[in-house]
């Protein structure tokens, strides 16, 4: 009651977040954070060009050609990390490993995340190369899994049958999970797959090192981008087209498909990265807000709820970007660890041991448990209701 006697009228209830029609959200929240993010793609590049110029222009002693790459390289990567890329891997943890419903549910899944710590390490130390060539196919795998989750996630805003028939989704999923490697097997068949200062095709076993694998690579994706194609002319004929998730899918398949053309495959890949962050961050926040709107998360995880009922996401996006000092110190230290115990190694040779050995071994944990979380595809029908 105030001072005169009149009630103060009560502030007025934060409306209900529902998807709306065929979007996962509505026609504003899925075409930025979906499908027009991809701007995002070439960033970097652009990024990393332009530094490079810069410190080649200042025309620094003992700055050779490669050292001014590798100095350009470096920068990007390490503001990716610290933007999107290392928030976006934490905040998985948001939905696992922190959530106790995740850990009833899944007690091994938690308990055997620990084994991939301890590999990352060992390899970081003993075999730099093979450590990357797994990660970037891991990375490949993961990137293409949360598409074709994104997809289905799509598939779950209609009841045309015609449209969630399973040559319908096989389609989708063939062109989805095959358009990253035809120019990639392209340079692999050649014998050159460099990111960074490291070949990875020295890992790469000789047998997948021939014409053949390119033109299979190849062929693969071109059956099924034409299939796509009649199967998405049948689906406007017959006016059951799902529009959000065909413009998905034709915008990210082109943009995956040609960044393994360019020179810098290290830099053009955080180009992917940057986006798939971007795309990832904006969906789990939007899950995590259903799940704090539906009373769930309360129960799960309180501090995480308190976060959620924020405006934005942006107390979220903090607490996530936070948990970034774990791999800060971890780089740190194996940085010191390298110089004593290898000094040999180049300067740039060890911030990439040291670099890869903090990232990995939560960006791996967080690769494991989205491959659980990628199968959840009611995780946002369920907590809208």
């Amino acid at each position: 009651m105030s001072a005169i006697g009149i009630r103060a009228p009560a502030a007025p209830a934060e409306s209900a977040i529902k998807p709306q029609g065929m979007w996962l959200r509505n026609r504003t929240w899925d075409t930025v954070f979906m499908t027009m993010s991809v701007f995002l793609v070439p960033l970097p590049y652009v990024a990393y060009l332009i530094l490079k110029n810069v410190i080649q222009a200042w025309n620094l002693p003992d700055m050779d050609a490669q050292r001014i790459s590798d100095i350009s390289r470096n920068g990007v990567n390490l503001v990716v990390a610290l933007l999107v890329g290392g928030p976006h891997m934490y905040c998985t943890f948001m939905r696992t490993a922190l959530d106790k419903q995740f850990v009833n549910r899944y007690p091994m899944l938690i308990r055997s995340s620990i084994i991939i710590p301890i590999v990352v390490v060992s390899l970081a130390f003993l075999n730099l190369t093979l450590l990357l060539t797994i990660f970037f196919f891991w990375a490949s795998i993961h990137v293409l899994h949360q598409v074709v989750y994104v997809v289905e996630l799509y598939n779950k805003r209609t009841d045309n049958k015609s449209a969630l028939s399973f040559w319908s989704k096989a389609i989708d999923y063939a062109l989805v999970l095959t358009c990253l490697f035809p120019v990639a097997a392209l340079k692999i068949s050649q014998g050159s797959f460099e990111i960074g200062t490291n070949d990875l095709a020295s890992a790469i076993p000789t047998f997948f090192q021939q014409p053949w694998f390119f033109y299979a690579a190849t062929g693969v994706f071109g059956v099924a981008a034409v299939a796509y194609l009649v199967k998405t002319f049948q689906e406007w004929r017959g006016g059951y087209i799902h529009w959000p998730k065909t413009i998905f899918i034709m915008i990210t398949v082109p943009v995956a498909c040609s960044m393994p053309a360019l020179e810098n495959l290290d830099t053009a890949f955080q180009g992917l990265n940057t986006w798939h962050s971007f795309q990832y961050l904006a969906l789990t926040f939007y899950i995590i807000k259903l799940r704090h709107q539906s009373g769930d998360l309360v129960k799960s995880n309180p501090q995480i709820d308190k976060l959620a009922g924020g405006r934005n996401s942006l107390r979220l996006y903090g607490f996530a970007s936070m948990m970034l000092v774990g791999s800060i110190v971890l780089g740190v230290v194996v940085y010191i660890t390298v110089g004593i115990f290898d000094p040999s190694r180049s300067i740039n040779a060890r911030f990439d041991t040291a670099y890869y050995t903090a990232i990995l071994c939560f960006l791996w944990i967080h690769y494991y448990h989205d491959h659980f979380l990628f199968t959840d595809f009611e995780a946002i029908e369920r907590e809208a209701k």
